[in-house]
């Protein structure tokens, strides 16, 4: 059973950094090809695909230009954003979010200057003909509008040179959608030409928050997220889907589809060169990072869409319908990743994390991961008790279970006799009513929660630069790493006040100092919210164990440590 103790903790903490690293990368199926439910999924796009020939629409005649003098901006704005448009390429040279801050605590960008600089800003117009592609991004358009203006409000851009016609429409209600129609007739016939998010998000700044990007879509209850090492440039994906994007850890940039059956999707992965230290650049210590995007749109002629650029909030994503979708895959939601394996877990405690923040007093995350943690360990007193009812009876039946080892001990490992010492030792477990796990059953029941928790910090967006004492960031790790020392201190203060009535008092001494310095290593750079959860944890069970360890039972426990301890040093 030592053996066996040591190894669920080992196995246990394995399990945490193996999802740390699982997590990061998502695991998920690469954009190769594969089916959907009614054509290929993706193909190489070598060539552009064949187009159908289609009545154009309203536009400016054919040998009838339309073109702007200068440079122009429009700007869009309302209680959630602050577009600026430029006519130089009809797309957007700045995409504000007034409600979430950037690093500075300045008014959130989306754009990605530096990567919109070398791959395009956002609405621009991808096609498969890449001169054509630079055309379109470099003429100037004719725009319906010029200056301010506030939502609900339209603007169009046009531009004809002859050959080439150009229409884009833009629709801007008082939410983070944008209705997009867009069109291009080059020489009398349509042109696959998408509108894209071509290069990441403003919200990017280091190696680890580039990493986290990911193309994902979505059709009926079938999502598929494919993480950024695996995502092609260039590569098309064949619809149906009712979104399409591209996603960070906490916003998105996706496409809605009018017509889901006719939509496709091209993914764009490029990189950039970073400085190493962002508060002292320097050009010369840079370092390279992969930059997502996609265009989304109709292969076979004009396209209509929405375009949904805004944060992955649960609440605001409820409110985001997708065309022709029915039942609970009929919003955005799906857009929050709670992990594949304990997505169980961890949204339902999200839910409850975000009923508690505004149920509870004071209003603040921090505080409302400590009332969590409160309740959560107050659930699982009652196994911590069975946890130490199990340790005592398993000590109690030591001699007995080592009376069948001896009994056993002239054979060796793969003598088919050890299999009759295995079943004298159940035997004897189901004679006394001993579990030989129900020591470690209350770790168990926690590891989940652990990993839901560590899951939950990752994609909950509530808890961005979350405040809570010192921290001015829940989902980043502590500055000060004073969580991790309480970690580490408050787990040696555990594992000194739990008596170990079942393991040799060696093993005991070296796992009392080892665990703590172990856990402190997983925890350094670990989210602080996820820190907070696991110091109160510990601090909870510090008094648990304190009032347990006053109880007939504790007294009977630490007797028996003593009695062994004192028969092992005579021995």
């Amino acid at each position: 059973m030592d053996s066996r103790l040591l190894l669920v903790f080992a196995l246990s903490f394995l399990v945490l950094l193996l999802v740390q690293a699982w997590v990061a990368k998502n695991y998920k199926k690469p954009a190769e090809p594969q089916k959907t439910p009614t054509e290929n999924a993706q193909t190489a796009p070598a060539t552009p695909p064949a187009v159908a020939q289609t009545a154009p629409p309203v536009l400016a005649q054919p040998g009838v230009t339309k073109q702007a003098r200068s440079e122009e901006t429009t700007v869009v704005e309302n209680d959630l954003y602050r577009i600026t448009f430029t006519n130089h390429g009809a797309q957007v040279k700045s995409w504000i979010l007034k409600k979430y801050k950037d690093d500075q605590g300045n008014p959130l960008e989306l754009v990605n200057t530096p990567a919109a600089e070398k791959y395009g800003y956002p609405l621009s117009l991808w096609t498969y003909d890449e001169s054509l592609r630079n055309k379109l991004s470099s003429a100037l358009y004719e725009p319906s509008n010029t200056g301010s203006l506030r939502t609900p409000a339209t603007l169009t851009f046009e531009y004809a040179d002859g050959d080439v016609t150009v229409r884009k429409s833009f629709r801007f209600e008082d939410n983070y959608d944008v209705k997009i129609e867009s069109s291009v007739i080059n020489k009398g016939s349509d042109v696959a030409a998408l509108p894209a998010w071509p290069t990441a998000f403003g919200d990017q700044t280091v190696p680890a928050s580039y990493a986290a990007a990911r193309i994902d879509w979505q059709y009926a209850d079938k999502i598929e997220r494919v993480a950024i090492k695996k995502v092609g440039n260039g590569n098309t994906v064949q619809g149906p889907f009712h979104w399409a994007g591209v996603v960070d850890q906490y916003f998105a940039a996706v496409f809605l589809p009018e017509h889901p059956d006719s939509a496709a999707m091209v993914t764009l992965h490029n990189s950039i060169d970073i400085p190493k230290n962002l508060d002292k650049p320097n050009p010369n210590d840079t370092q390279k990072v992969d930059v997502l995007g996609a265009a989304v749109g109709n292969l076979k002629g004009p396209t209509s869409e929405v375009l949904f650029v805004g944060p992955k909030d649960v609440d605001v994503l409820k409110t985001v319908r997708l065309p022709g979708a029915q039942g609970g895959n009929a919003d955005l939601t799906q857009l929050v990743d709670f992990g594949r394996f304990l997505g169980w877990i961890a949204k339902p405690l999200f839910v409850w994390l975000k009923w508690t923040y505004h149920n509870f007093l004071p209003h603040n995350w921090g505080w409302a991961i400590i009332w969590q943690t409160i309740i959560i360990n107050l659930a699982l007193l009652p196994l911590r008790i069975s946890s130490m009812k199990s340790s005592l009876k398993m000590q109690k039946l030591a001699p007995q279970m080592k009376a069948v080892q001896d009994k056993y001990k002239k054979y060796g490992m793969r003598d088919p006799r050890r299999a009759e010492m295995q079943q004298e030792i159940g035997e004897l477990y189901k004679r006394e009513g001993v579990n030989p796990v129900g020591g470690c059953l209350p770790l168990v029941i926690q590891m989940p929660f652990l990993i839901a928790y560590y899951t939950m910090l990752g994609v909950a967006i509530e808890l961005r630069q979350a405040p809570w004492g010192w921290l001015h960031d829940l989902s980043s790790a502590d500055p000060y790493h004073i969580l991790p020392i309480g970690i580490i201190i408050t787990t040696l203060l555990v594992q000194k006040m739990t008596p170990q009535a079942g393991m040799d008092p060696t093993q005991q001494k070296m796992m009392t100092m080892m665990m703590p310095l172990f856990l402190g290593f997983i925890s350094w750079n670990l989210a602080a919210g996820l820190c907070l959860y696991w110091t109160v944890g510990n601090l909870i069970a510090i008094i648990q164990q304190g009032v347990m360890n006053r109880t007939s039972l504790g007294q009977e426990m630490r007797s028996e440590m003593e009695k062994r301890a004192r028969k092992k040093s005579k021995d």
